[in-house]
């Protein structure tokens, strides 16, 4: 046994092998494409077939909301490739709504898609899509709520009107989706196929809303204000069958997180991205539609109040130093 003035060495605690950082970089890029390969190769399946359907946030040219590489509205065409009946899109920047749209109904021309550009913190504009739904198709299935916006000043720098325009877009946005989306959940229409209450709510939180350090002041606030609003709904909606649960992303590459990317990559340290988390990469926008999908399908027919960390496992630990515990 070494002695007491003997150092520990714990630099192979637990390792039994390391790539360098380039390598491990290119098996991070090989991944990510066979993840987004996959994401609508699969055989169409009906987990989402006869739902009625409302996503938010839907029109940025990168990020959570498309599937093709690395556009943004992948939960939209994971929806339509999963059946869903018809899909209402809306978002406060329209200028990509017709692509969107033109996409999904060249690949699943049996979904109906209807566009909407409107501000998801607006409250007419929110109960006037979950209006729109019952008129048109008698019922509402699911809603996420995935609009949201990221900040990067200091907290010196943050003035109170920023501060609370973040919270009106991130925070009241799925307040506005809780209280009308839920209201109209709980029509039934047995003519449609709804003879029972019930629907998915899901809201974009993220994984600043579950730990410190992972987002700037304002912005971590909202979110885990959004975590507490999808804890809390549920007790206000007992007995309805309406299930309200959080998806909290880590790093994902987005529209929201372009400028990180994009600063690594002068300075050359890409390959560094998301070396944090046990993965050691980050994610992409298909990762975080594949969680949408299981949230809004029955296969969480008793997942109930739940915030999932979709982050590589960053939340699950404090932060640990490579080379020494890990």
């Amino acid at each position: 046994m070494p002695d007491a003035t003997s150092t520990a060495d714990y630099s192979k605690v637990g390792v039994t092998k390391r790539t360098n950082q380039d390598e491990h970089f290119k098996q991070t890029v090989a991944r990510l494409e066979q993840i987004q390969g996959q994401f609508t190769s699969f055989p169409r399946n009906s987990r989402l077939k006869g739902k009625v359907c409302v996503i938010t946030g839907v029109g940025s040219l990168k990020g959570i909301g498309d599937s093709g590489g690395n556009i943004r509205r992948a939960s939209a065409i994971k929806y339509a490739h999963e059946g869903a009946q018809h899909l209402y899109l809306l978002d406060f920047d329209g200028s990509n709504l017709p692509d969107l749209k033109s996409t999904i109904q060249k690949a699943y021309p049996d979904v109906k898609v209807t566009t909407i550009q409107a501000d998801a913190s607006d409250e007419e504009a929110i109960a006037g899509v979950c209006k729109q739904a019952l008129q048109e198709e008698g019922r509402l299935d699911v809603f996420f709520a995935n609009a949201g916006v990221s900040t990067h000043q200091h907290l010196h720098d943050i003035g109170s009107e920023q501060f609370m325009k973040t919270l009106k877009i991130n925070v009241l946005s799925c307040f506005l989706a809780v209280k009308f989306a839920s209201a109209a959940m709980q029509k039934t229409n047995a003519s449609r196929g709804k003879e029972l209450s019930g629907g998915s709510i899901i809201l974009t939180a993220s994984v600043a809303g579950l730990q410190s350090g992972a987002g700037t002041l304002d912005y971590s606030a909202s979110k885990a204000a959004v975590v507490n609003m999808a804890k809390t709904a549920p007790y206000q909606l007992q007995k309805t069958g309406i299930r309200v649960n959080a998806i909290c992303p880590g790093l994902i590459e987005t529209g929201m997180t372009t400028t990180t990317f994009e600063y690594a990559k002068t300075r050359g340290t890409h390959a560094k991205i998301g070396q944090l988390n046990p993965l050691g990469r980050y994610g992409i926008a298909q990762e975080i539609a594949n969680v949408a999908l299981f949230l809004a399908s029955d296969d969480a027919s008793y997942v109930n109040g739940a915030a999932y960390a979709v982050d590589g496992g960053l939340s699950a630990s404090l932060p640990v130093a490579p080379g020494r515990w890990a």
